[in-house]
């Protein structure tokens, strides 16, 4: 039973940001420091999860996903009730009636750096609860319910695209200058978040355009997968809008976009400086950065284990095994992506990483690759090893 409800602190998290919004003011700034300082202390002091269970009930794991659509919505819901000028549904005067606290007054004495946490921990939400989730939910294409709900999912961040560019680009040519979301060595976390945005958005409109030619329809029509996907996003913007003017539109896009941006740092910290042939190496474990930190496992979904899911793609998240011997990231997610904003920090911590890979790990063709890669990254540790 407890493998079940481990994987319910994804759902609670998200609802301690739901209540932080409601609770406002100063709560937003407390909300989305201690969920931060959950990610990265219980990652230190919990260790690894290497433990492989059996679901006999597989479906109660696929309804756990499926709730993030639900609880994503409430927690955008409660962001635009937060940002905007009014009472939304007059929600902020039924919850004061109902539990005595004073939210339209908290509300009222939010800050802009309130206001910024609040944006902050939106973002952090559309990343966590909506990238994460219908990543998992658009690798099941024989699913057609949670492909809908994970293409609604990627809706928030503006990355219905992913669905797309990621299963049938991405994990083709992943750790290889064909894929725009692998980093080369000594690529910047910020260049690579445009770079991998705009390449990948191109990408799933070149993939798509290829299958629409296939099978006989038109590019530019509702055939097209990605353009509708850009549609859903539209919908929720203007949703944003009626709910609360254009300024609570805005914030909601700035939201999204840090949920977009939060998608590509993980994947620049996921297959930094990984190399492969994609014509002679098929996708190994040790073409990506893993971890088995037991915190970040139980809360998202085991995308932790992400060496095994690019071996095996169609996997589902309850079957990943922890493969400790592949090559490690610094530490969990979080800890890991906000060493990502400081680039020296994070060149200095993975420069060792990456050359013990060429030796530990890379097969003879791919330590000249990764010379070559050396050579280009310009920093001067590496490059000593070409």
């Amino acid at each position: 039973m407890f493998h079940y409800l481990k994987y319910f602190l994804f759902h609670i998290m998200g609802l301690l940001a739901v209540v932080a919004m409601y609770l406002g003011s100063d709560w937003l700034i407390y909300g989305l420091v201690g969920i931060l300082s959950t990610y990265v202390v219980l990652d230190a002091i919990l260790g690894d999860d290497t433990t492989i269970p059996e679901f006999k009930h597989p479906a109660i794991l696929t309804v756990q996903l499926w709730m993030a659509l639900p609880l994503l919505s409430l927690i955008v819901f409660s962001f635009l009730w937060q940002v905007s000028p009014g009472d939304i549904m007059g929600i902020g005067e039924f919850l004061t009636s109902l539990t005595g606290y004073d939210v339209l007054a908290a509300k009222a004495e939010s800050s802009i750096w309130s206001t910024l946490c609040a944006v902050l921990m939106t973002g952090l939400m559309i990343g966590l609860i909506g990238t994460i989730t219908g990543h998992e939910l658009t690798h099941r294409t024989w699913d057609p319910v949670s492909m809908i709900i994970g293409r609604w999912l990627l809706s928030f961040s503006f990355d219905v695209a992913f669905a797309v560019e990621h299963v049938y680009g991405h994990h083709r040519y992943v750790s290889t200058t064909n894929d725009p979301a692998t980093a080369p060595r000594g690529r910047n976390v910020y260049f690579h978040v445009l770079s991998s945005t705009l390449m990948g958005n191109i990408s799933a409109l070149e993939l798509e355009a290829e299958r629409l030619r296939k099978t006989g329809h038109s590019v530019i029509s509702i055939y097209n997968s990605v353009l509708r996907g850009y549609l859903m996003s539209a919908f929720i913007v203007a949703l944003a809008f009626l709910a609360g003017g254009l300024e609570t539109m805005l914030l909601f896009i700035v939201a999204g976009i840090f949920g977009k941006s939060l998608l590509e740092i993980v994947n620049y910290m996921e297959h930094y400086g990984m190399v492969r042939n994609p014509d002679t190496t098929p996708v190994q474990p040790r073409h990506s950065w893993n971890t088995n930190k037991r915190f970040s496992s139980w809360t998202m979904f085991n995308l932790t284990r992400h060496s095994h899911h690019h071996a095996h793609g169609d996997v589902p998240y309850q079957d990943l095994r922890p493969y400790p011997e592949a090559p490690m990231m610094i530490n969990g997610y979080l800890t890991t992506m906000i060493v990502t904003l400081i680039p020296p920090l994070w060149h200095k911590l993975m420069t060792p990483k990456v050359l013990e890979w060429d030796e530990k790990y890379a097969s003879e063709e791919e330590k000249k690759l990764a010379a070559e890669a050396n050579q280009k990254s310009g920093i001067p540790a590496l490059m000593k090893h070409v």
